[in-house]
């Protein structure tokens, strides 16, 4: 099991392949649906004018995504009232939601690693080679665990678009996940897909 701190490396990335088991240290941000399609319309495509705290944010989390990770969580966060935020429960959305976005997000954000459950498509793929970057797979059904390694939540940006779609920055502490695609072309989720396929073709022609 092997460590890694952010903000990482290119040899970091370079150096981790479909498979590898890693735990996760340091600073990064939750964000889901309504963030990622925020970042492309506003921010990378321009079909939209930013508003409100929009710009302020934008200078925010800039330098805290370079060389880090966007978790695909929607979190149960306590403290609410208070802001003394805890977080209660933190496990992975499904990814292949923000397959539009994600290969954009990374390479204007200089975004490293992605976060969440059930894989990406191949624009995400190709991102990982380009940038480079890694998609790696929280454990689904673990989400009190995985709050456990939430040591810190630093801040939240985007609060008016709801506790789950809002951007937490968070400290995490020996995160578990797993490469399943890396920067060389590998995908264990094409792989599965590729071979899922085939089965089902051999099981229809005997048939």
């Amino acid at each position: 099991m092997r460590k890694l701190h952010f903000p990482l490396s290119d040899e970091d990335i370079r150096s981790l392949k479909v498979g590898d088991p890693v735990l996760l240290n340091g600073v990064m941000i939750t964000g889901r649906d309504t963030v990622h399609k925020w970042m492309v319309d506003t921010f990378i495509k321009k079909t939209r004018q930013p508003e409100g705290d929009d710009l302020e944010v934008y200078q925010a989390i800039k330098p805290l995504l370079e060389g880090s990770a966007i978790y695909h969580c929607g979190p149960v966060v306590g403290g609410l009232d208070t802001k003394q935020y805890t977080f209660v429960a933190a496990g992975p959305t499904t990814s292949i939601r923000e397959e539009p976005y994600q290969g954009d997000v990374m390479h204007h954000f200089k975004v490293k690693g992605v976060i969440g459950k059930g894989g990406m498509g191949p624009k995400t793929l190709a991102a990982c080679q380009e940038v480079p970057g890694l998609y790696l797979h929280a454990i689904g059904g673990a989400a009190s665990l995985i709050a456990q390694t939430v040591t810190r939540v630093l801040g939240v940006y985007k609060y008016d678009f709801g506790v789950p779609e809002a951007m937490w920055v968070i400290e995490v502490k020996d995160f578990p996940a797993v490469v399943t695609m890396d920067s060389h072309g590998g995908s264990l989720h094409a792989e599965i897909d590729q071979k899922s396929k085939t089965a089902l073709q051999a099981l229809l022609t005997q048939n």
